[in-house]
């Protein structure tokens, strides 16, 4: 329950962070720094990216080796 309510007060202050300065006539709306958000997400999309593949990659190699692993125990069995 108290991972719950600390997620959303960090959810909330995201948002806050992200909003606009001044909307709805509250002059302490928002800090603006959706821009900045914005930036940040450009410039960390292709280094994400590659890291996913970084995974994929790796993922596909174990996956591999356990199929022919796999593979040659059955043969193993079945000649015995």
């Amino acid at each position: 329950m108290k991972a719950l309510v600390i997620g959303l007060i960090i959810i909330a202050a995201a948002v806050y962070a992200i909003l606009p300065k001044g909307i709805a006539d509250i002059e302490y709306s928002g800090l603006a720094w959706g821009v900045h958000v914005l930036n940040f997400l450009k410039g960390g999309a292709p280094v994400i990216a590659i890291l996913l593949g970084l995974i994929a990659m790796f993922i596909g190699v174990a996956d591999m080796k356990d199929r022919s692993e796999a593979k040659k125990e059955n043969d193993e069995s079945g000649n015995n």
